[in-house]
């Protein structure tokens, strides 16, 4: 049995399904947050959150990164840790830091910085020759306006130091432009209380539908487990609105895809991760979108354990621990899986969710997630602001988006305007 370090993580489908694959692993792990309530906040109804499931449940400032590890010193003397992890992208730097310093298993602190911060990103990747959109990037507005220009309208105004799609946005002219400046202005600390760069990150619109490869990095080798698809809805905003894999690619297509995920990890140099890295297949080739270095959100790394039998979330416990996982595949009988998002266009509180309940009653369905009635609900502007999802399968082909989208027709929200 290995101990794990857990510094934080994410209050969603990760803050589950890690805890389940340390304990499935035959593992135990002791959690250390800056705030508990946190967590608590988002337990389901009646339920204790799974992270009380660790051992130990300690807090400090997880922030203040010099203090946190000198504290970590000492608890390794006194617990002894195995390996260290996060599911939360704004601590991934954090445990690589922390990993280096107790001598335990885990990429670079260098690479998973240059990965989480996408301006760093994008000058790795263009120095590496690695393909990728136009961009640049602006401290003030001046430059701003000035660099947009330059690369030309429409393009996308991104935070260097978000995830979830947050404050993401297309830009068709100068007068977008300042507004979403504005807004990114107006944000600066994220919601773990950390501040942020005041940079701006500017890049060129791209063509064509997005990807991400899914891959598992260990002893300086990468393996792609597969490649997923992505719908995107939301405009002028980014929001995954659903995902299918494996994706339906040519496999020309695919190989092209999967070279250049593999291209962009050995140019970051990340190495003893599981990644999850957007590309876009555009109409001159591949174009890396960012990189993360930690497995999949909405829960894509449920579609390929349905489908392939691999389980991320295991494979990121054991590159954590220095062992090498196992990606081998097994038959599930399942050809393709999917999954939709039902995304709010209207702020006010959830009345109901009508044709909810008949989605259970489908063969196909995999999971069912529906927010409650009496719920606050926001218009959407990110990936974080979903009332629910629905995830099939298909045993035949590469079925399950359409009987996603499908199903998803079906449901009614009904939202009361505040």
């Amino acid at each position: 049995m290995a101990h794990l370090l857990m510094v934080e993580s994410w209050v969603g489908s990760m803050s589950r399904l890690l805890p389940r694959a340390i304990r499935e692993s035959g593992h135990e792990f002791t959690f250390l947050t800056r705030d508990l309530h946190h967590y608590l906040r988002a337990a389901p109804e009646g339920t204790a959150h799974p992270l009380l499931a660790a051992r130990h449940v300690l807090t400090a400032d997880t922030n203040d990164t010099d203090s946190l590890l000198s504290l970590v010193e000492r608890l390794h003397t006194t617990l002894g840790f195995d390996g260290v992890i996060t599911s939360c992208d704004y601590y991934l730097p954090t445990v690589a830091r922390i990993a280096g310093r107790l001598g335990l298993p885990g990429p670079s602190a260098e690479a998973v910085e240059s990965a989480c911060r996408k301006d760093a990103t994008r000058r790795v990747l263009e120095a590496a020759g690695v393909a990728g959109p136009r961009y640049a990037v602006c401290a003030d507005w001046a430059r701003t306006a000035e660099a947009a220009r330059h690369i030309g309208y429409p393009l996308v105004v991104k935070p260097v130091d978000l995830c979830a799609g947050m404050y993401v946005r297309r830009v068709d002219d100068e007068g977008g432009l300042l507004d979403a400046f504005r807004a990114l202005a107006d944000f600066p600390v994220n919601a773990r209380g950390q501040r942020r760069s005041p940079v701006v990150l500017l890049e060129e619109l791209l063509d064509g539908p997005e990807f991400s490869v899914e891959t598992v990095s260990f002893g300086g080798a990468a393996e792609v487990v597969g490649v997923t698809d992505k719908s995107v809805g939301g405009a002028p905003a980014f929001i995954e609105t659903g995902h299918m894999f494996p994706a339906a690619l040519a496999p020309e297509d695919a190989e092209a895809v999967c070279e250049t995920a593999l291209l962009a990890l050995k140019a970051l140099g990340l190495d003893g991760v599981v990644a999850h890295t957007e590309i876009k297949l555009t109409t001159a080739g591949p174009r890396v979108v960012e990189v993360n270095p930690r497995p999949a959100g909405n829960r894509i790394t449920e579609l390929v354990r349905h489908v392939t039998g691999v389980d991320l979330a295991a494979a990121f416990v054991d590159v954590a621990l220095g062992k090498r996982p196992d990606l081998r595949r097994r038959d599930t009988g399942l050809r393709s899986a999917a999954i939709g998002f039902l995304v709010p266009d209207t702020a006010g509180t959830l009345v109901s969710i009508e044709g909810g309940d008949a989605v259970w009653e489908e063969p196909d369905v995999l999971e069912v997630r529906l927010a409650e009635p009496g719920e606050h609900v926001k218009a959407a502007g990110s990936n974080n602001e979903y009332l629910g999802h629905i995830m099939a399968a298909d045993t035949e082909g590469a079925g399950a988006r359409d009987r996603v989208e499908a199903l998803l027709a079906g449901l009614r929200p009904r939202v009361v305007i505040a």
